[in-house]
């Protein structure tokens, strides 16, 4: 059946809220925007019902049309396979649970704490390892941050806080304002991680105010964005990491290997050199956290060690992310070596 030629709404407004606030969250519309036949993604309603599809415009326009297999559309597309059991696979993956000291404050390793800031997400990965996580439970900023302010401020052996959710830059200026500036207060604070796809997803979230907040801290700021591969990072990406770059923010990468969306070596290698072009350093590529619905992208980690070989052969050192794993009570994410 000859499909109609896609058409990429407008959003209404120009705002990076707007963008957010118009995003395509039924999966037949996504598939009719790309022009892509649903009968490719069989019981695609069932699975959003179980996690709910989010595609904001920015990142819908750099999926390629009627192409079932693009990288990005199998990265947030609802999938049938999402709804069959696999042994092992948890809605706790990580152990993010048992690291919970106050609402929304994870200490799970030495000299750093990590805030759940937010639920909400500019787009929603199939393979999130929070994707169970209970937000409703785990919200520091209902009472305003105290809890979590207090406990830091009585652990003078943490010198480092990361901003995670749900993602950090949800977040209105303001009000990521005021926290930043409660953990600057802290004298014992060194640096500030920002953990956030949105860099990617919806650039036009990085303003020159949102730039300016995070280079006027006493605190050294590092963002760590996550780009899984190369066509996520156009113009616009590269416009909004240069600024940062330049405004002397540090710029991370961390990955996730998948399958069928990025386990090929060329494919990393082409990552890595766009990274690098973008002003941001490759960090980590992770083995999936196994979180139950995404047993599907899975790369065996044997697979992985062999891919990794390839890329470090075909790339300087500082471009090589380290491949890790990532396992429920341990003090450090931890190196997958092998071959």
């Amino acid at each position: 059946m000859k499909m109609p030629k896609p058409v990429i709404p407008v959003t209404p407004a120009s705002s990076w809220q707007s963008q957010l606030a118009h995003a395509v969250t039924d999966p037949l519309q996504l598939l009719q925007i790309l022009g892509i036949d649903p009968s490719r993604f069989p019981q695609c309603q069932l699975a959003h019902q179980g996690f709910q599809l989010k595609v904001p415009q920015s990142y819908l326009a750099k999926i390629r049309p009627g192409d079932p297999k693009d990288p990005l559309l199998l990265q947030v597309m609802a999938n049938a396979q999402e709804m069959t059991p696999a042994e092992g696979y948890t809605h706790d993956p990580v152990g993010d649970l048992d690291a919970v000291r106050t609402p929304g404050l994870l200490h799970k390793y030495a000299g750093r704490v990590l805030l759940v800031t937010t639920s909400a997400c500019a787009v929603h990965c199939r393979y999130c390892f929070r994707r169970h996580f209970p937000y409703e439970t785990q919200q520091p900023a209902r009472q305003h941050w105290q809890a979590a302010l207090d406990y830091i401020q009585s652990h003078p052996d943490v010198t480092e806080v990361i901003l995670s959710g749900g993602d950090p830059l949800s977040l209105s200026d303001q009000k990521l304002a005021e926290l930043i500036a409660e953990l600057d207060n802290i004298p014992h604070l060194k640096r500030l991680r920002i953990h956030s796809r949105i860099p990617v997803v919806v650039p036009d979230r990085v303003t020159r105010d949102l730039i300016n907040l995070l280079a006027g801290i006493r605190m050294q700021s590092c963002m760590v964005i996550h780009a899984n591969h190369a066509q996520e990072l156009g113009v616009a990406e590269y416009r909004v990491l240069q600024q940062l770059k330049q405004a002397g923010i540090m710029l991370l990468n961390q990955s996730v290997l998948l399958k069928a969306v990025n386990d090929r070596a060329d494919t990393l290698v082409a990552l890595s050199e766009r990274l690098y072009e973008c002003g941001v350093l490759p960090y980590y590529l992770h083995l999936l956290d196994p979180v139950a619905g995404a047993r599907h992208f899975d790369v065996p980690q044997t697979e992985a060690l062999a891919l990794m070989n390839t890329v470090r052969a075909s790339l300087p050192g500082y471009l090589v992310p380290q491949l890790v794993r990532e396992t429920a009570g341990e003090n450090s994410k931890k190196p997958v070596f092998g071959l």
